[in-house]
């Protein structure tokens, strides 16, 4: 194990690599019953559809997030990517109307779109063509998206992992509605039911932001996971005494059995071509285009943020085996479309498992043998409480701050772009989107000071691209 991971090497232990692991699969363990809410309409669609897609984001993920550790080593971890399962749930429901078919139909149509785009990954990925779209992002960028990525996941901590709802409606925010609100009888009144939920949920934030830093401090291994840990136990107390809730209550009549034959009957290599192609041409080329842009770009940054925050880029800002993980973004994509689910991306949260102390691929094979036991355990995983995970992502975005230090902030094309990433993150809640707003405001910033010279030819291909996204409706 040391020889293949190069634990030494990379100044980090088994037992290090694997509490890492499990840190960033708490994170992000959301996802696996998020992510069949979000495809199938939170079950409106059918259980077994909802089992199938449940069943695709466990195996989809682990296998893009082993394969990850396997072949470049990176402690990375992959899953249906958020903001891409939502546009593709629109896009099943756009192929509902065009055709006049099943939903199920419509969703095996859309699965072919994801095939088409995690191939042409795969081989722009042996060609070092995405390789070379990372090389062409400027360095002040490149230096910027850590800390854009640690706006977006404050972003997320203090707003939508934790969404709450009552009888008033919602959801209802932390940020938002409990401390945006006047008074705390205004923020009573406007939530009903849900304001004691609220408070147990931004106590159990802080509370476990606080243990995090404290055990930081001590230099307790695994702070990020312990923390979380005893959040969950501070929420769950909270909710027996408090609100009068069984926590567990969940767990009484949870199957705990593989939906394995929900799965074969609907979405396992159950790709539809002939309504694919029914759909147009010019209508699949913009799709394909669509989802591979912002695909590409969300995996660039997370990656390229990550990898900084963890030391692993070189002077120049490039990562060593960027080649080897964006083709395991690739292989993950393609087991999706080939199981039953949206685009597999590699997530922000493995900046969790890295503050964790994660720097091999043993901590990514961790992750994703989490995965696949989740298809046993997804009962015991669905309890831990958001409020818990939120305290990580806030605390490792705290952290993803510092390297605003290398920005040098008397350089107006420096400065500007990496201002307006750092705000497009969080607010578009997508990496790539805030670097293609980063890179037009780059390109035109140097061409107005007369530097366009200093400009490679390929980020200005890029800029263009993303100005075509934002403003020309095809």
């Amino acid at each position: 194990m040391e020889k293949f991971f190069k634990l030494k090497e990379n100044n980090t232990t088994v037992r290090t690599e694997i509490i890492a692991g499990l840190t960033t699969f708490m994170t992000m363990a959301y996802i696996i019953a998020l992510n069949p809410n979000l495809l199938t309409g939170f079950g409106a669609e059918g259980q077994s559809l909802w089992n199938g897609v449940f069943l695709a984001t466990c195996i989809a993920s682990a296998i893009g997030t082993i394969f990850m550790g396997l072949v470049a080593n990176k402690p990375f971890a992959m899953a249906p990517g958020m903001g891409l399962n939502s546009f593709f749930a629109v896009v099943v429901a756009n192929i509902v109307g065009i055709t006049g078919l099943s939903y199920l139909q419509s969703f095996r149509a859309a699965l072919c779109i994801i095939l088409v785009e995690g191939v042409i990954f795969i081989v722009l990925s042996v060609l070092n063509v995405r390789e070379k779209i990372v090389e062409a992002i400027p360095l002040p960028i490149r230096i910027g998206i850590g800390p854009a990525i640690g706006m977006m996941l404050m972003n997320i901590g203090f707003g939508s992992n934790v969404g709450i709802y009552g009888e008033n409606g919602g959801p209802s925010y932390v940020m938002r509605d409990f401390f945006g609100a006047l008074t705390a009888k205004s923020a009573k009144e406007s939530m009903g039911s849900a304001f004691p939920v609220m408070v147990l949920t931004v106590v159990t934030i802080f509370f476990g932001l606080f243990l995090i830093i404290g055990l930081e401090h001590k230099k307790v291994k695994g702070a990020v996971l312990f923390g979380m840990l005893g959040a969950s136990a501070l929420y769950w107390a909270g909710e027996a005494v408090f609100l009068k809730v069984n926590p567990f209550e969940s767990l009484k009549n949870a199957s705990f059995l593989p939906p394995f034959a929900d799965m074969a009957e609907t979405t396992l290599f159950a790709l539809d071509f002939k309504t694919f192609v029914s759909i147009g041409w010019v209508t699949i080329i913009t799709l394909v285009i669509t989802f591979c842009i912002i695909d590409m770009f969300d995996t660039i940054g997370t990656l390229v943020g990550t990898a900084s925050r963890a030391g692993m880029l070189d002077k120049e800002g490039n990562m060593p085996k960027m080649r080897e993980a964006l083709l395991s973004d690739a292989i993950g994509t393609v087991a999706g479309s080939l199981t039953g689910t949206s685009t597999v991306t590699t997530f922000v949260e493995s900046a969790s498992g890295v503050e964790a102390g994660g720097r091999t691929g043993l901590t990514a094979i961790t992750t994703g043998i989490m995965f696949l036991l989740c298809m046993f355990i997804a009962p015991i995983a669905g309890i831990i409480p958001a409020a818990a995970t939120s305290a990580a992502l806030i605390y490792v975005g705290f952290l993803m701050l510092a390297n605003l230090k290398k920005i040098d902030f008397s350089d107006a094309s420096q400065l500007i772009p990496v201002a307006i990433m750092l705000i497009a993150m969080p607010i578009s809640s997508s990496i790539g989107h805030g670097i293609g707003l980063a890179l037009i405001s780059y390109s035109f910033i140097k061409i107005c000071t007369g530097k366009a010279k200093d400009v490679s030819i390929l980020t200005y291909v890029l800029s263009i691209l993303f100005i075509v996204k934002f403003f020309v409706a095809l």
